[in-house]
């Protein structure tokens, strides 16, 4: 495909596309790769992981290999695939979008029974407890690149503000003034 004709990616494409500079996967192993990399801060499911990879293929992004065992189709990315991934990781990533499910429940939470809630926020905490212990225990510094590590240390001090959040959430649940 002419470079003047390629449309951009998408994150979950160019991401597949970073993995893949690694070596041939399946998209087996692309789920996987990308839960334990990114999964806690960028979501990918199985089925786009597919829908991507069947994209990617038609546009000449990657290469299809032959089904090996467990019929695990190996991918590998091609030099247009490398460009396009090298465009896509230059461009200025622009702002986030923070969706918290817990926020968007607590933000209603004058119709959650009192109780529910409590049991929602302490389910939550331990979510976020139990993803600081796998931050703090997890890796290896030595044998992580410079850019996951800043990454993991931004994962730390988030689940830590978090946690701290989690503490003053009772103080704030109880205040009775409101605005007018």
């Amino acid at each position: 495909m002419a470079d003047d004709k390629r449309r951009p990616l998408n994150s979950t494409a160019a991401s597949l596309l970073g993995f893949l500079h690694q070596g041939p996967m399946s998209g087996w192993d692309l789920v996987a790769l990308a839960q334990d990399r990114i999964g806690d801060f960028w979501t990918i499911t199985q089925s786009q992981v597919y829908r991507e990879l069947a994209t990617m293929h038609q546009h000449g992004l990657v290469d299809k290999g032959e089904a090996g065992a467990r019929d695990r189709t190996p991918y590998r990315i091609t030099e247009s695939g490398r460009e396009a991934f090298t465009e896509w990781i230059a461009r200025d990533p622009g702002p986030e979008t923070i969706r918290v499910p817990l926020l968007l429940t607590l933000s209603f939470g004058e119709f959650v029974e009192p109780e529910r809630l409590q049991r929602i926020i302490a389910a939550n905490r331990e979510i976020h407890e139990h993803r600081l212990s796998g931050y703090l225990g997890g890796h290896d510094e030595q044998r992580i690149s410079p850019f996951e590590r800043a990454t993991l240390d931004f994962g730390i001090r988030y689940e830590r503000a978090v946690l701290d959040w989690f503490d003053r959430l009772p103080e704030l649940l109880s205040r009775t003034s409101r605005l007018s």
